[in-house]
């Protein structure tokens, strides 16, 4: 498909970048908050779509795996959409419990203070992953 199509065109037609991976940006259907972002490989976009439930693939673990598969915190997609370029996802979902593997509602809890390099916590944690993540 050309640039042309692919920016204008009503046909999904992803662009995935080298390694076969686009990236997905989670955000609150409802608050409008950016909740994570991850990778997704052709299989993972697919399982997505057809699931409702956000998919994403693992680049150290080499394998696709469902957000909330461990601890229950699904994001269940009730939209899906491409950027002009289709060369980033973005999944608007209701979510089933906090977005952060270490405890945060968010991936960002954290912000930069100034250029020195220090971060502030701009949350406060939700839950404790030991208890969540028992192995």
């Amino acid at each position: 498909m050309s640039d042309s199509s692919r920016e204008t065109g009503l046909t999904l037609d992803v662009k995935f970048n080298d390694q076969g991976l686009v990236p997905a940006i989670v955000q609150d259907a409802e608050s409008g908050a950016v909740l994570m972002m991850a990778w997704m490989n052709d299989e993972a976009l697919s399982h997505t779509l057809s699931s409702r439930k956000a998919t994403f693939y693992s680049r150290s673990r080499g394998k696709s795996w469902v957000k909330g598969e461990s601890s229950g915190h699904v994001m269940e997609v009730l939209e899906a959409r491409v950027d002009c370029d289709q060369d980033t996802v973005l999944l608007r979902c209701k979510a089933h419990g906090p977005a952060c593997h270490v405890g945060y509602q968010t991936c960002f809890y954290r912000a930069a203070e100034g250029d020195d390099g220090a971060l502030a916590l701009v949350e406060q944690k939700v839950f404790d992953p030991a208890e969540v993540y028992k192995t």
